[in-house]
């Protein structure tokens, strides 16, 4: 009795085909993907340069050619000093609200507050920067005017409380507008990385005998503090380079250490306040000014960069 021989089965031309179409879509995909890096490498290369070539003129200029008759870093200098000092108490103001309207909406709402809470979150985002502006110069600045009066009476003898401006139109009323703009994009960041917690981990410390608020400090808050910290970054280079809202704020003047008088600019205010009028070296300062702010931008997302590879490895198992 004959016994035939297997018949070695091998991938029919459909397999092929769907393997070829695949591999033809990960090398259109690839190509696409590294196109894109190189195009941003790019712009960004082109920006750099640009910036570097016209603020080169005002970067070695002598100071009796600088609109302000003194060096380019003397002029800048209280620029930059102005728009730290703003971007930082606008953080500090912004942060903890933030953190607390996140965890309050991932963990602590019922589902029929927390959707609306949330909804109206993410609507502050899409109010544009120049109403943010006008609230600040119209609304929030003569409100605060009484604020400042007593903080003055009080704690006067504190440099940063000098004599109080009549309008209100100050550095901290920048720092509070641009604490309520970065509000939105913080807590919705923070939201998003509450919420991809493993439900395992906050189970776990809950069966331990942990309350609430300890399962948020053990199991939550580690977990996500990587993506917690871009957050804030992002906020912080939001404030950084605002310029509307700052520039409508603020009233003209040289920098002073007070925080509730008139005075302060900072370097995105300065420069859509001339740059219109500007021409030959006056352009030249501008422009390098924004290279500084470039800079700066640059370094803070460096050193988020850094700080979040420092705790990449975090699991929220280890």
């Amino acid at each position: 009795m004959s016994t035939a021989a297997p018949v070695k089965s091998g991938p029919s031309e459909s397999g092929v085909g769907a393997t070829g179409s695949g591999r033809a879509g990960d090398k259109v995909f690839s190509g696409l993907a590294l196109a894109a890096g190189i195009i941003i490498l790019a712009v960004l290369a082109f920006v750099t340069a640009y910036l570097i070539i016209e603020a080169w003129p005002a970067l070695v200029a002598d100071p009796e050619e600088i609109s302000t008759g003194t060096s380019f870093w003397s002029y800048v200098g209280p620029l930059m000093v102005g728009t730290l000092i703003t971007a930082a108490i606008a953080l500090l103001l912004a942060t903890p609200v933030a953190m607390g309207v996140a965890l309050f909406i991932s963990h602590l709402a019922p589902r029929r507050i927390a959707g609306p809470v949330g909804y109206v979150i993410d609507l502050l985002a899409a109010i544009p920067s120049v109403v943010y502006g006008a609230w600040g110069m119209m609304v929030l600045g003569p409100a605060m005017v009484g604020f400042y009066e007593w903080l003055h009476k009080y704690l006067g003898w504190i440099p940063l409380f000098g004599e109080p401006s009549s309008t209100g139109r100050t550095l901290l009323t920048a720092s509070v507008v641009l604490a309520v703009m970065i509000l939105p994009i913080i807590t919705s960041l923070s939201r998003e990385i509450f919420v991809q917690t493993p439900k395992l981990h906050e189970e776990a410390a809950r069966a331990l005998g942990a309350t609430r608020w300890e399962m948020i400090k053990m199991s939550v808050l580690p977990f996500a503090r990587p993506g917690v910290i871009s957050a804030i970054m992002l906020g912080l280079g939001r404030a950084l380079g605002e310029t509307m809202a700052v520039t409508l704020v603020l009233s003209a003047g040289s920098l002073t250490p007070n925080l509730i008088g008139a005075g302060n600019q900072t370097i995105p205010s300065e420069i859509a306040l001339n740059f219109p009028e500007a021409f030959d070296m006056r352009q030249n300062e501008l422009i390098a000014a924004g290279l500084i702010l470039f800079v700066i931008t640059l370094l803070v997302n460096m050193a988020a960069r850094w700080i979040v590879n420092r705790h990449k490895e975090f699991s929220g198992a280890n």
